[in-house]
């Protein structure tokens, strides 16, 4: 029997799970999941949640937030990491992450649990990004693709266990156990880190400058559609959405005239193609709060338990995912049709839930199995498009601009989540979400909520034209 010999430059997955690069891979990837199971843990809670102390009309902010304080330290995790070195920062991440669990475990109202949703959010995101940037520290070159495809896949795997725990503490109304019991367990992470993370800060380059003015605007703009949501005189909520709207602008004006950008050169101007990707991306990641939405409409309308409508709302990020690594073998004209047909996938998920979900008076395993299969075309569609699009935003970029490019898409994703969000919960609540013991209330706000998203995939699919028609000009 012949042995095979590796080629130098062969890379195998035995070297990133079992072979000496294991401890530090066992470290990243439980970063991944801490962070993942708790986005679901609290999605999958928070109609239990909002039953005990109250402060529905904030829903969609435990959301937003926690995705914008995600988003804030995240930027900053370059620097942390440039001055603290790896060990300690992942200890900092540790413990600021656990103190968000123990406010958000003792919160006796919900301005508290939204504080210790956004400390949450900074430990959460210093973490994930630290998680990713220690590939290049941590791995041999040749190793990157499969460390970052591990966290990729540990991400999609992570998803699907937050619904179960957070189902199982919301089932005994037991939430704030919930909480608690990530305390113990970012501990046990912090110090298994520290022993078994290599010391990088010596292997470092000076961290790049941060766009503080950037990052301020788009903190305002999430915030201003956030505060609006909270006014139930419409013309005040519209000029939370006005101010959000100027905000934007104003931050697309700095991008294309600032020497420090947050964005690669081209982003904010509209109608290139760098613009129309992150655009389409932004309007089909909008569309993903249907799965934070999903768990209260499925327990207050159709009176399934927590666990239950937990899994059923996950199933948007199983359609994506699954959508997603079967997508991504297209090129060409297929990947063009593909990328074009994305959005028409979403736009009847959405439709079907704006039609399926009020009707809480035909309650069963069908109208359920319905609205699962709603859900599921929603993810599919963003899995459809979404591995190109990632792709036209890096072919895009300069070549000089590619680590920019790279943690935008981060940015952009995050914070379509987090302005998404406060979008949606200032809907919610202005068609009924808020109103307490009025079913039709609430079904109402799932019509206007789900029209919504119905409406953003319209846009995502005329974008999404566009970016293609970009594509088929001929090169001069």
């Amino acid at each position: 029997m012949t042995a095979t010999i590796e080629q130098p430059g062969e890379a195998r997955w035995s070297e990133v799970l079992w072979g000496a690069h294991a401890p530090v891979s066992a470290v990243l990837a439980g970063g991944i999941i801490l962070h993942a199971v708790n986005i679901n843990i609290s999605a999958t809670m928070l109609p239990s949640i909002v039953s005990e102390i109250g402060g529905q009309g904030l829903y969609a902010w435990n959301s937003s937030l926690f995705t914008l304080a995600a988003i804030l330290s995240a930027a900053v995790t370059g620097k942390i990491l440039n001055r603290l070195g790896a060990k300690i920062s992942f200890a900092l991440s540790g413990v600021i992450f656990a103190l968000g669990s123990l406010i958000t475990a003792a919160a006796p109202d919900m301005p508290v649990m939204l504080l210790g949703r956004s400390v949450q959010g900074i430990g959460g995101g210093i973490m994930f990004t630290l998680c990713y940037a220690m590939i290049v520290f941590a791995y041999p070159e040749r190793l990157w693709s499969r460390a970052v495809a591990l966290l990729s896949g540990t991400w999609g795997i992570a998803m699907l266990f937050g619904p179960a725990v957070g189902g199982m503490f919301a089932e005994f109304d037991f939430w704030r156990g919930g909480f608690a019991s990530l305390i113990p367990v970012t501990a046990v992470y912090t110090v298994i880190a520290w022993r078994l993370l290599p010391e990088v800060r010596d292997s470092l380059a000076p961290a790049a400058p941060i766009a503080y003015s950037q990052l301020a605007l788009l903190a305002g703009a999430v915030l201003a559609v956030s505060a609006g949501s909270l006014m139930t005189y419409p013309p005040a909520a519209m000029a939370g959405v006005l101010l959000s709207v100027i905000l934007v602008l104003v931050l697309m004006r700095r991008e294309n005239t600032a020497r420090i950008r947050l964005f690669p050169r081209g982003a904010m101007q509209p109608g290139s193609p760098l613009f129309l990707s992150f655009a389409a991306m932004s309007l089909l990641i909008f569309c993903v709060n249907a799965e934070f939405f999903m768990p209260f409409y499925l327990q207050r309308l159709h009176g399934l338990s927590p666990l239950l409508a937990g899994y059923i709302a996950a199933l948007v990020s199983i359609g994506w995912s699954s959508a997603e690594v079967y997508s991504a073998r297209f090129t060409g004209p297929v990947m063009h049709r593909t990328v074009a047909a994305g959005p028409l996938v979403m736009l009847v998920g959405t439709l079907a839930l704006a039609a399926a979900t009020p009707i809480y008076s035909l309650t069963g395993p069908g109208l359920a199995t319905f609205l699962s299969l709603a859900l599921i075309m929603v993810g599919v569609g963003i899995g459809m498009s979404w591995p190109h699009l990632n792709t036209f935003a890096l072919q895009f970029t300069d070549v000089s601009e590619k680590e920019n490019a790279a943690s935008a898409l981060s940015t952009i994703q995050m914070f379509a989540v987090s302005f998404g969000t406060a979008v949606a919960g200032l809907v919610a609540n202005l068609s009924g979400f808020n109103t307490k013991n009025d079913l039709d209330a609430t079904a109402n706000s799932s019509i206007w909520l789900f029209t919504t998203f119905a409406f953003m995939a319209v846009f995502a699919a005329l974008v999404s034209r566009a970016l293609i028609a970009t594509q088929r000009k001929p090169q001069v």
